[in-house]
Formats: C-alpha cells, structure tokens, sequence
C-alpha cells in the first residue's frame, strides 16, 4: 500500500521530493526546534494539514522527516499520533512503520537498482538514511 502510494503521488506531482509535493497539496511546512528527539510531526490546523520539521536536523534527515510525515498525512489522515501517544494506550508503532516505508518508496522514486548494487548502495544512492534500510 505505501510503495502504491508513493509512486502515485510522484507521477501525479512530476517530483518525488516531499516537500514539492506537500507544497504542490498546500501543505504548510513549519520548521521549528522540535528539541533533540523529535524530528518531526503531521498536525491539521483548522484542517489545514501542517508537516512540523525539526530546524536542527541535516538536510538529509530533514527531507526523510518531511517524506515520513507527508506519509502520515497521506495515509492516515485524521489521526493525531502525538495525541494517541501521550494521551492513550493505543500503539503507534504500526503508522510510524507505514509512515517510514512510505517515505523509504517516495525518496526512491522511480530508481530501480543498478545490476550488481546492493540493497545498502542503491538506498544510500537514493538518499534513505541507514537507519531506515530495514523498512525496506
């Protein structure tokens, strides 16, 4: 589902670049010190959808922090999972792991692997921060 998503989203918006893309659907984009262990998050603002993106984070994390939250507002579009999380028992774990192959397949784009790239190369070739490489 997420790798279906992706790939329609980039051939709908020409771009694989989830900040593009977030522009392109009138998402607001809000960079701020989210502090040291958050990077970012997705919120609806008078359902206007909002990507908070942590202002401390390198340029390749942030772009798979936008490409992850993009995924939250994507495929999980009324849920508020900083709510669920402080203020429920329900676990996130299943949507933050969606969210993480969502923004593995839109960072990879249309690429496929060049014969004889390992998995580690063509991801890090694609810009998917290491620690991601097992979401895909």
């Amino acid at each position: 589902m997420e790798k279906k998503k992706a790939r329609e989203l980039i051939l709908t918006h020409g771009t694989n670049s989830p900040l593009e893309i977030a522009a392109q659907k009138n998402y607001k984009v809000l960079y701020e010190d989210l502090g040291k262990n958050t990077w970012g998050y997705f919120t609806r603002i008078n359902r206007i959808p909002c990507i908070h993106i942590n202002n401390r984070l390198n340029y390749e994390i942030t772009i798979f922090a936008g490409a992850h939250e993009l995924g939250h507002g994507i495929l999980h579009p009324g849920v508020n999972t900083p709510f669920l999380r402080s203020n429920t028992l329900f676990s996130v774990d299943k949507l933050e792991r969606q969210a993480n192959r969502f923004a593995i397949h839109l960072m990879i784009g249309l690429n496929e692997p060049e014969p004889g790239e390992t998995k580690r190369q063509f991801l890090i070739r694609c810009g998917i921060p290491e620690l991601f490489h097992d979401f895909y």
